[in-house]
């Protein structure tokens, strides 16, 4: 059997170009705007970052070891909880290339700090990393309780339901506006909604909509 060369491993993961999971990066020069990435690989299906690439897909090289160190500090410093990596070396064209495994965390959200030291937890959709909103906040409070969640078809739950039949496609505020809840307790009903496969996310346009799912 074959095997591939370290150039064939990584020109084959360059060639499917940036995914949900996956993230090209030319350099490292914030140890803060890679824990976002992090946070967003975690908080999603995992992935992989590799240094020295260009987002064409050209190889540049891993510069220094200096980028090494300030992956490890964004895990470590800038991540909270910490994020356990997988860092592998490879040379390609002369040049090394960094690759970051980051696994999907099972104890959701992993939160990147910002320049204040506040904590945000992010999600990655198609090959970018988005803000999570309250409603991915409320699904991974649910998935973290231990006692199972029932959802009790009272009047406000069938309500809120109607309206998305009703107007399809909303964000977050439109469901809280028309629906007369507030807005805390609409995304946690949403949250509910999307964990029984009865609503489900679609971003668009930098926009989180809510609508019921195809069988509804």
């Amino acid at each position: 059997m074959k095997t591939r060369t370290e150039t064939e491993y990584i020109q084959q993961l360059i060639s499917e170009g940036e995914h949900i999971q996956q993230d090209f990066k030319f350099a490292i020069s914030d140890a803060r705007k890679i824990a976002r990435s992090i946070s967003a690989f975690a908080n999603t299906q995992g992935g992989r970052l590799l240094i020295g690439v260009k987002d064409n897909g050209k190889i540049a090289g891993v510069r220094s070891e200096e980028e090494i160190y300030m992956i490890e500090a964004a895990a470590r410093m800038y991540c909270r909880p910490q994020v356990e990596l997988e860092n592998y070396i490879y040379k390609v064209e002369g040049k090394n290339v960094l690759e970051v495994r980051i696994a999907e965390n099972p104890c959701k959200p992993i939160c990147a700090l910002d320049e204040q030291n506040k904590a945000w937890a992010y999600v990655r959709i198609k090959d970018e990393n988005i803000l999570a909103n309250p409603v991915h906040l409320n699904i991974w409070k649910q998935n973290r309780q231990k006692e199972s969640v029932v959802i009790a078809y009272t009047e406000r739950e069938q309500h809120l339901l109607n309206i998305l039949k009703q107007h399809g496609a909303l964000t977050l505020n439109q469901c809280s506006r028309l629906s007369q809840i507030n807005r805390k307790q609409t995304s946690e009903l949403l949250a509910d909604f999307i964990r029984f496969g009865l609503v489900e996310q679609d971003f668009k346009e930098h926009t989180f909509y809510f609508k019921l799912t195809e069988n509804e």
